[in-house]
């Protein structure tokens, strides 16, 4: 597989897969470490009791394998 070393998929995770994606998904990032950037994924802002909260329902940046490097990347910054 490319990019093998950077993936791993828990399938015997109760909630895999988190995301409907057209591909599989990498756990390695299985808590988004972007969630408090602002991350180039597919993200959406919320309101919830009065708050805006950030929404990953939609994203699966930091699951694709590809997008690896790049997460690492961001979190150097």
């Amino acid at each position: 597989m490319e990019n093998s070393r950077s993936f791993f998929a828990n399938r015997n995770c109760e909630y895999y897969p988190c995301h409907v994606c057209d591909t599989e998904i990498n756990c390695l990032f299985c808590y988004c470490p972007l969630y408090h950037m602002d991350c180039p994924g597919n993200y959406e802002m919320k309101e919830k009791d009065g708050r805006s909260i950030k929404s990953c329902m939609n994203c699966t940046f930091p699951h694709l394998p590809e997008n690896y490097d790049l997460v690492i990347s961001l979190l150097k910054g």
